[in-house]
C-alpha cells in the first residue's frame, strides 16, 4: 500500500497493454521511459505537439518587445503606456489558465489547447493593425491569453509518462515551449530586417511581421486537433462513450483543487520563478537598450539569451527532480526547489546592482538557468498534489506565475518610481520572501522539507480521500489508486516497502 511502509501490489501492465505501444508502459499506460527524439504514438507524439504548440504562443506574446523601440516611435507610447501593456500581456492569462486548468479535467488537453489557440491567434493578426496606445494594449491581453496552453502542456505530459518520468517530461516541454521567449528576441528582429531590406517602410515592416507568429500559431492548433490523443488509451469523449473513463462535474474538481493548501503554496512559489520569467521577457531588451546604449538587434541577442536558457535550464530542474527522488523522494524534490529558487533570488539582486555590460549581461545568464530550472523544479511537484484536478492544481499554479508577474510589473517596471535596475534588485528580494512558503508543504504519506512521513498514511489513503464512498464502491478513484501505486519512490528508499509474492500469483514488483 503505496509508500509509507504498508505493503502493497503494484499493478504492472499486461501483456496486451504492453504490445500496443512502441514504449514500455506502467499500469496506466504511462510511458516509463522518455525517448526524446522519438515521435512513437502516442506519448512522444503528444509531448512534441504539446510543447511546439506553447512554443508558438510565447513566441506571439512576446513577438512586440523585441520590436518595441519601432512600436513605440510609430504610436507614440509612453513609459506607462509599455508598462501597462507588458502588465495585459501577462495578466488575460491568470483566468485563461484557472479555465484551461479546468477544461483539460472535462473535456481533455487536447480539445481544450487547440481551442483556446484559435481562439486568441485573431489577436495576433490584429497587431499589424493597431495605430494607438489602446489598441496595442488590447491586442497584447488577448495575445497573452494563448500562454494558458502551458497548463494543457504540463497536464497532457502528466497524463502520458509515470511518476519517475514526470519531472523530465513537464521539465522538457514546458521549457522548450518557453523557449519562444527567447526565440522570439531572434526571430522578429530578422523578420522585420527582411521586410524592410525587401522595401517595406520602417513603420510597415513591424506590421507585417506579425503574420509571421500569427501562422505558426494556426498551423499548431490544427496539428493537435488532427494528431493528438487525450490519454494513452484514447480521447476522453470516445472513453467516456465507452464507459471507460469517468465523467467528472466540475464542483467536485473545483473543491479539491481549492481545498488543496500545497497547491496555493505552489502558485505563490511560481509567481516568483515563471513570473520573473515573464517580467524579464518584457522588460530585458528595453533595458539594454537603454542601461548599456546598445543597438536592436545587440539587445536582441542579449535578451534571447536568456529566454533560450530553456533549452537545458528548465528541462534540467525536471529531471534533477525526478533524479533527487530516487533517493531522497518528495522531501528531495522540496528540498531542492527551495535551494534552486533561493539561488536565483539572490542573482537577480546582484543583476540590478551590475553596471558593466559584460558582468550584467554573464550574472543575467546564471540568474536565468536558476530561475528557469526552479520552474522545471515545480512542475516536479505539482502532479502529485491532486489526481482529481490536477487540471486545475496545474492551472492555479500556471496562474500564479501570471500574477507573480502581474504584481512585479506593476510595483517596479510601470512608471516613474523605480528605475529597471532597482525594480530587478527589488524583485531579487521578493523571490527570496516568497519562495520561504515551501517548507509549508507537507504531504502525510512522503513527508515536508523538515517533517518525515506519518506512519499510518499511505499514497493511496491520500489520493482516494479526493472521492467519496460512493465513488469508490463504483470504482471512480481507480486511476488514482494505481498512480498511488506506481509512486512508490517518492517515499525515499528508505520508505519503500519490500519485494512481495502475493499468493496464487506471478511474483509482482511493489
Amino acid at each position: 500500500m503505496g509508500d509509507s511502509g504498508k505493503s502493497s501490489l503494484q499493478v504492472e501492465p499486461s501483456d496486451e497493454q504492453a504490445t500496443r505501444f512502441k514504449m514500455p508502459v506502467d499500469s496506466e499506460q504511462k510511458a516509463t521511459e522518455f525517448w526524446l527524439f522519438s515521435f512513437a504514438a502516442p506519448h512522444m507524439q503528444a509531448f512534441h505537439l504539446s510543447w511546439f504548440s506553447f512554443f508558438c504562443c510565447f513566441v506571439s506574446t512576446f513577438a512586440a518587445p523585441p520590436l518595441l523601440p519601432l512600436i513605440r516611435d510609430n504610436l507614440n507610447l509612453t513609459t506607462t503606456d509599455i508598462g501597462n501593456a507588458g502588465i495585459a500581456s501577462v495578466s488575460g492569462a491568470v483566468f485563461a489558465r484557472l479555465a484551461m486548468g479546468t477544461a483539460c479535467d472535462l473535456v481533455g488537453p487536447r480539445l481544450a489547447s487547440a481551442s483556446l489557440i484559435l481562439l486568441t491567434t485573431p489577436a495576433v493578426y490584429c497587431t499589424s493593425v493597431i495605430n494607438s496606445a489602446s489598441s496595442y494594449l488590447l491586442v497584447r491581453f488577448f495575445t497573452g491569453f494563448s500562454l494558458a496552453s502551458f497548463v494543457s502542456t504540463q497536464f497532457w505530459m502528466s497524463s502520458m509518462f509515470s511518476p519517475p518520468k514526470v519531472g523530465v517530461a513537464n521539465g522538457i516541454a514546458g521549457g522548450w515551449g518557453n523557449l519562444g521567449g527567447g526565440a522570439t528576441q531572434l526571430i522578429m528582429p530578422l523578420v522585420y530586417e527582411l521586410i524592410h531590406h525587401i522595401g517595406g517602410t520602417r513603420f510597415t515592416a513591424w506590421r507585417i511581421a506579425f503574420f509571421i507568429p500569427g501562422l505558426m500559431q494556426t498551423l499548431s492548433a490544427i496539428a493537435v486537433l488532427a494528431l493528438g490523443q487525450d490519454l494513452p488509451n484514447g480521447n476522453y469523449r470516445k472513453l467516456e462513450k465507452a464507459g471507460d473513463k469517468h465523467k467528472d462535474s466540475f464542483g467536485k474538481v473545483f473543491y479539491h483543487a481549492v481545498t488543496n493548501y500545497r497547491a496555493w503554496i505552489l502558485a505563490l512559489t511560481y509567481g516568483y520563478c515563471f513570473g520573473v520569467e515573464l517580467t524579464i521577457d518584457n522588460i530585458v531588451a528595453e533595458y539594454f537598450y537603454d542601461k548599456f546604449n546598445v543597438n536592436l538587434r545587440t539587445a536582441g541577442m542579449i535578451a534571447a539569451s536568456f529566454g533560450l536558457a530553456n533549452i537545458v535550464s528548465r528541462p534540467g530542474g525536471g529531471f534533477l527532480s525526478d533524479w533527487i527522488s530516487t533517493g531522497y523522494g518528495m522531501r528531495g524534490r522540496l528540498w531542492s526547489l527551495w535551494v534552486v529558487q533561493s539561488i536565483g533570488g539572490v542573482l537577480c539582486i546582484v543583476l540590478g546592482l551590475m553596471h558593466n555590460l559584460s558582468a550584467a549581461i554573464a550574472v543575467m545568464l546564471l540568474f536565468s538557468f536558476f530561475v528557469q530550472a526552479a520552474c522545471g523544479f515545480t512542475f516536479g511537484v505539482v502532479p502529485f498534489v491532486s489526481r482529481r484536478s490536477l487540471g486545475l492544481v496545474s492551472g492555479m499554479t500556471g496562474g500564479g506565475g501570471n500574477v507573480g508577474a502581474v504584481i512585479t510589473q506593476l510595483i517596479f517596471f510601470t512608471g516613474s518610481r523605480y528605475s529597471k535596475e532597482t525594480g530587478i534588485t527589488l524583485m531579487g528580494v521578493m523571490i527570496l520572501c516568497c519562495t520561504l512558503p515551501i517548507s509549508l508543504i507537507y504531504f502525510p504519506q512522503w513527508g515536508g522539507m523538515f517533517c518525515g512521513p506519518r506512519a499510518d498514511a499511505t499514497a493511496e489513503d491520500y489520493y482516494a480521500a479526493e472521492w467519496s464512498d460512493e465513488e469508490r464502491e463504483k470504482g471512480y478513484h481507480s486511476p488514482s489508486v494505481k498512480f498511488a501505486e506506481n509512486s512508490l519512490r517518492e517515499g525515499g528508499r528508505r520508505r519503500r516497502p519490500s519485494p512481495t509474492v502475493p499468493v496464487e500469483a506471478t511474483p509482482t514488483h511493489v
